[in-house]
């Protein structure tokens, strides 16, 4: 008689997603063995259970489970201005500007712990977090347990930025910007392999129309030296693009070629003001995109060449600012469609890949994490199938889960969520902090910042208050 090997969890009887291969890697009435923080089977459930037994076991009956969603670009501390900042032409001035100027570590913080707790319960287990450092931030993503990439944000800005007329170019405070530059180092350096390898780091700048070319090339040195990667926007909007045409008279990805940026260490945010050609160029040198579909619909009423880009053979990864995952695929499929006039652009499966193994790959943690397979990390979520918007499952002679997961899940169908082996969601309960607690204080912040932006003058020139005066909102 066979002993069956003990492991510390089997899932048995799901609807297994493993991303493996080219397509979504399904396995009916599937099952995975972890031990640890590791995967070491995926089959079928009758052939793990000949094999092995569980001290914890979970049914996964009428569920799915898929890796765990990657999150690749994400500014946590804009969530406490969500619903506030929209349906404008100048987003950054007239409609979050006085926010970004009110905002306080304090708040900065409450954020975070806020959009985490919120994307986690919808399944995001990796977050790419590309903001201004606040405290306790790596310090929180340890102790709620979730996996992360943090690119701590700098530039050169003056804090005190003057008025300038159109098109004139920004000023740089050379100082300001290194010292922000050496924190954003420093830190990197600190928490990159943190919490058991869950932490690791990148070195984020806005955009590089914000720092001067020195400190370019000085980021893209260290960078190198550190091993790390460069995480920031790029071509993000003719701001940018006029910015750097009169400061270098090159468009931002002829310029970022010129000063040796573009290969595998760079994550490309954005390249919503990039052609179709740029954004081939970009692809063929090895970099990663992220696409952040509502965000950039929410700005610019844009859709960013992703399509292109895959075409061209580079990876892209999904970000969100505001929305979580499942509904980002959504808007990625929805608008590519729309964009091409071509309902067979972006299908679901497609998008799936892009918020698991594909965004995996962008942000260089591929071989970790992205796909269920034996030696990698062990982040999947379980996904109620009984929901009534992913409701009826159908099998035969379409199977109808994944297209369903893409354009109908909402994210509030994630019943559990599982992290390097450990699970920090189950039965949608929240295992490892105080979810409640982070929910109060992160309103008690934002009624502060509210408050602050609305006894500054500077709050007159929000474009929504004409709406509001026209009871509107």
């Amino acid at each position: 008689m066979t002993t069956k090997k003990q492991v510390d969890t089997l899932a048995i009887h799901a609807h297994l997603f493993t991303m493996q291969g080219a397509g979504v890697g399904y396995i009916a009435d599937g099952a995975i063995a972890i031990e640890g923080s590791r995967i070491v089977a995926v089959d079928s459930t009758e052939a793990l259970l000949s094999h092995f037994e569980g001290k914890k076991v979970i049914d996964a009956a009428n569920c799915a489970i898929l890796p765990g969603l990657i999150n690749a670009h994400v500014d946590t501390s804009l969530v406490l201005m969500r619903g506030a900042a929209q349906d404008v032409t100048n987003w950054l001035m007239d409609a979050t500007m006085p926010y970004f100027v009110q905002m306080t570590p304090v708040a900065s913080t409450a954020a975070t712990r806020l959009r985490v707790v919120e994307e986690l319960k919808a399944g995001t287990t990796t977050f790419c977090d590309n903001k201004v450092f606040s405290p306790l931030w790596g310090e929180f993503f340890d102790e709620i347990g979730v996996r992360a990439s943090l690119a701590p944000m700098f530039d050169a800005l003056p804090l005190e930025f003057p008025p300038l007329q159109e098109g004139e170019l920004y000023p740089f405070d050379i100082k300001a910007g290194r010292r922000a530059m050496e924190e954003a180092v420093d830190f990197s350096r600190a928490w990159n392999g943190a919490a058991e390898g869950r932490i690791t780091t990148m070195l984020g700048m806005y955009s590089p129309d914000m720092v001067p070319l020195e400190m370019l090339r000085e980021a893209k040195e260290i960078a190198q030296r550190e091993g790390l990667m460069l995480h920031f926007h790029v071509a993000q909007g003719n701001r940018e693009t006029e910015q750097i045409l009169k400061r270098y008279g090159k468009r931002p990805i002829a310029f970022l070629a010129d000063i040796g940026y573009l290969d595998e260490q760079l994550l490309a945010v954005h390249l919503t003001d990039a052609t179709d050609e740029e954004a081939i160029q970009v692809a063929k040198s090895g970099a990663g995109m992220v696409l952040c579909s509502g965000m950039i619909g929410i700005i610019d009423g844009l859709v960013p060449p992703a399509h292109v880009f895959r075409q061209a053979g580079g990876p892209v990864a999904i970000g969100s600012s505001y929305n979580n995952l499942f509904n980002e695929m959504k808007l990625t499929a929805l608008f590519n469609k729309i964009k091409y006039h071509d309902p067979t652009i972006m299908p679901a499966w497609e998008v799936l890949r892009m918020a698991t193994i594909e965004g995996a790959r962008a942000i260089g943690l591929d071989r970790k994490i992205g796909s269920l397979e034996v030696g990698k990390e062990a982040d999947l979520i379980l996904v109620d199938l009984s929901a009534l918007n992913l409701s009826p499952t159908l099998l035969d002679p379409i199977r109808n889960l994944v297209p369903n997961f893409v354009h109908a899940a909402s994210g509030h169908e994630v019943k559990s969520v599982m992290v390097a082996g450990k699970l920090l969601v189950q039965d949608y309960r929240v295992l490892t902090v105080d979810e409640s607690a982070i929910v109060a204080d992160a309103q008690v912040e934002a009624q502060r910042l509210s408050q602050c932006v609305a006894a500054d003058p500077i709050h007159k020139k929000l474009v929504l208050m004409e709406a509001m005066a026209r009871g509107q909102l």
